[in-house]
């Protein structure tokens, strides 16, 4: 996904699309982009001592082919040796840690910082239940639309899928800021099409991305 940092200029400029956006509807729209959603040193813990029992006992089996003999302490050190040392690499390079943990695992832990975000940033808390988190977790490749109960509703999900489809793919070509300027201009045409903008209309949320 994205690699490239965002410029003050690109925050500028999915701000202003915020603005624009939220001229048109009583909703509001928020924005997050994280670099991992988790440390993921424990499951990538659990994976590397998976990987030492594993390959130690084909190691075992394979001495034993070739008439070889290793006395059960040695062996056994050899196996605390090996696991230290990949915990050591992991402690030392976090950056690996996410390649050993599933897709699966990796999507859960970025759905929860999704849902951790549209709480901590009050989205919920606005007063027609019309917020709308924009979330990205770039370590995860991972993006998620989460609206308010109001919202829901009146918006299926199938909506928001295909604003997540551009937004990753943007993010899979480097452009994140542009991904986040048309998922904003997406979001904010179904929300001026279902909650257009009304008399007396207030800014409940700040309009700009937030970068955890």
């Amino acid at each position: 996904m994205a690699t490239r940092p965002i410029s003050p200029e690109d925050h500028d400029r999915i701000a202003e699309a915020i603005r624009a956006a939220e001229a048109r509807t009583d909703g509001e729209i928020y924005c997050v982009v994280a670099g991992s959603s988790d440390g993921y040193f424990f499951p990538a813990a659990f994976a590397a001592a998976l990987a030492t029992i594993v390959v130690s006992l084909a190691v075992a089996y394979g001495l034993e082919a070739l008439w070889l003999t290793i006395r059960l302490p040695h062996f056994v050190l050899a196996q605390l040796l090996a696991f230290g040392c990949m915990l050591a690499l992991l402690w030392a390079l976090p950056g690996l840690r996410i390649h050993l943990v599933p897709k699966r695992l990796r999507y859960q832990a970025a759905h929860a910082n999704a849902m951790k975000q549209f709480l901590a940033r009050n989205v919920h808390r606005t007063q027609a239940r019309t917020g709308v988190l924009i979330f990205v977790s770039i370590a995860e490749r991972y993006a998620e639309v989460v609206a308010d109960s109001g919202i829901d509703a009146k918006v299926g999900q199938h909506v928001w899928d295909g604003v997540v489809r551009d937004l990753t793919k943007h993010a899979g070509d480097d452009r994140l800021a542009d991904g986040f300027a048309k998922a904003i201009e997406a979001v904010g045409a179904v929300l001026a099409e279902h909650f257009p903008v009304t008399a007396g209309d207030t800014n409940e949320l700040d309009d700009h991305l937030v970068e955890i």
